[in-house]
């Protein structure tokens, strides 16, 4: 083992990050990806590559030590090599001047990319091939046509960073270098502030997928969030096309966002995938959680969403098999009753007042009040929060998933606000128990999750889990006895999800 003063640490493994939304890719992780490319691109003087969203420089950093290493026989002079590599096959967009500066420090040794401390001795320019230009948004209605951002939030003066990122803020990105790349690859940023309800961030790195997908590379390769496996937030078309796109040949999938990033959460997860574009068949598709990875090979399309755990596609499959309704077609609309997440009704009750649940508590609502849902608020149903257990969608720290969090019989006159969902509409009180009881069982929650993706549940969440006879309670034991669920699928189950008391929460 070496000691403290032979220690010389990776300064990028070292890096803080810019946010949660601008993380820092560490060596490790970069070859990884660069791992998932063939072996004769090393040994290639022609192959172009580009990070289209440079921070640290470790992506360039890396595949230069490879081309390095796979040249030496077709260029023998370390110089001329290297010469070659930095000015004719490495090339970078930066997302800020500061993280230009890092990037050609990583790469050229020199933030001045033809001065006295560069590796590289041919370049006749400061910038070299890693390139910056401030851009500025393009307004039309208060947003960006390109990025969607908010007019309000980034309209900001040439004192602060525009965050206009140059590679999605074209329409022509093969413009930018005037040339073909054989590899797209990179981190780029992932969400920017919209100012809008709720001050809900908007997904942009899906735009620079599908930007570099216009530049027709033969690979491409990205570490982006797993939020686009059940869409949302603008990204179903997204995701549509991802999941018929029979070019990913690989996707590697963290539950966790920590496990790829230390220290940083991101809800739902990250993955990176590998897009070939002279390739057309199944995925390789591997699940890491909880420091176990899991490999099939799979096509993506088979189902509506993404599902993320290889170990719960042959559950699904016999869930299936029965052919019967979903829980989704009795799922409400989201705002069931019309009141917004903020509202708390009055602390009076009258003779015509309903019963409001908020976020908060308990409220009352003048009956003449409510304009939406009035054949449902006299009906027995399920509430269920709209907003799952789990901080930033990842499971705690024994892996295991509640799902769920406030689940609660509401009763005929009694209502919610935006806060929450409803399930079912009966006469009888004792349907609406048992269709609790059967939320509660971890072979519901575990196929809930599957449409998972955020923190977020919606009716789409429930497309998996199956409508039962809700005259009668409904066990784990029993459902799992139903399906047909081997030692090794209940064993899974049993791993992942945790239990949940039988009692409204």
């Amino acid at each position: 083992m070496p000691t403290p003063n032979n220690h010389n640490p990776d300064v990028l493994s070292c890096l803080a990050n810019l946010s949660s939304d601008e993380v820092f890719t560490s060596p490790q992780l970069a070859n990884q990806m660069l791992d998932l490319l063939p072996d004769d691109l090393w040994s290639n003087p022609d192959a172009r590559f580009l990070d289209p969203g440079c921070k640290s420089g470790v992506f360039l950093r890396e595949i230069a030590r490879r081309l390095d290493k796979g040249l030496e026989k077709s260029i023998p002079d370390r110089q001329e090599r290297v010469n070659h590599v930095m000015t004719r096959q490495l090339f970078g967009i930066a997302i800020t001047e500061l993280t230009a500066l890092v990037a050609r420090r990583t790469l050229y040794c020199s933030k001045i990319a033809n001065g006295k401390y560069s590796v590289c001795t041919a370049f006749d320019n400061p910038d070299g091939n890693i390139r910056y230009r401030r851009i500025e948004h393009t307004w039309q209605d208060g947003q960006c046509v390109f990025c969607g951002t908010s007019q309000e939030n980034y309209d900001r003066g040439p004192e602060l960073e525009s965050h206009a990122y140059e590679f999605i803020h074209t329409e022509n990105p093969e413009d930018i270098f005037s040339m073909k790349f054989d590899v797209i690859i990179g981190n780029p940023p992932y969400q920017l502030d919209t100012a809008g309800f709720g001050r809900q961030a908007k997904p942009i790195y899906h735009l620079f997928v599908q930007q570099a997908k216009k530049l027709n590379p033969r690979f491409l390769c990205m570490i982006i969030p797993s939020r686009w496996f059940a869409g949302g937030m603008g990204l179903d078309e997204f995701r549509e096309t991802m999941l018929h796109d029979k070019c990913i040949s690989h996707i590697v999938d963290y539950i966790k966002a920590q496990d790829c990033f230390q220290g940083v959460s991101i809800s739902g997860g990250v993955n990176y995938f590998l897009w070939e574009r002279d390739r057309e068949g199944p995925c390789k598709f591997t699940c890491i959680h909880n420091s176990k990875s899991s490999t099939t090979e799979r096509y993506l399309d088979e189902f509506p969403v993404l599902v993320r755990y290889n170990d719960a596609v042959k559950i699904i499959h016999k869930v299936q098999s029965k052919q019967e309704p979903r829980i989704s077609s009795i799922v409400s609309a989201i705002n069931p009753f019309g009141f917004p997440t903020s509202y708390r009704g009055s602390s009076a009750r009258t003779k015509k007042s309903l019963k409001l649940y908020s976020s908060k508590g308990v409220g009352y609502v003048p009956e003449s009040e409510l304009v939406q849902g009035k054949d449902l608020a006299q009906k027995y149903k399920v509430m269920v929060s709209q907003t799952i257990s789990e901080h930033a969608g990842e499971p705690s720290k024994d892996g295991k998933y509640k799902v769920l969090s406030t689940v609660r019989v509401l009763k005929p006159g009694e209502i919610c606000t935006f806060s929450y969902i409803t399930i079912g509409s009966f006469e009888s009180e004792l349907e609406a128990i048992n269709l609790r009881e059967y939320l509660y069982t971890k072979f519901a929650r575990l196929l809930i999750l599957q449409a998972v993706s955020s923190i977020h549940l919606s009716k789409e969440k429930f497309f998996f889990l199956p409508i039962q006879d809700f005259s009668k309670r409904w066990t784990d034991e029993l459902l799992y006895r139903k399906y047909g669920l081997t030692d090794q699928e209940i064993e899974f189950i049993e791993s992942l999800i945790r239990p949940m008391e039988s009692a409204d929460e």
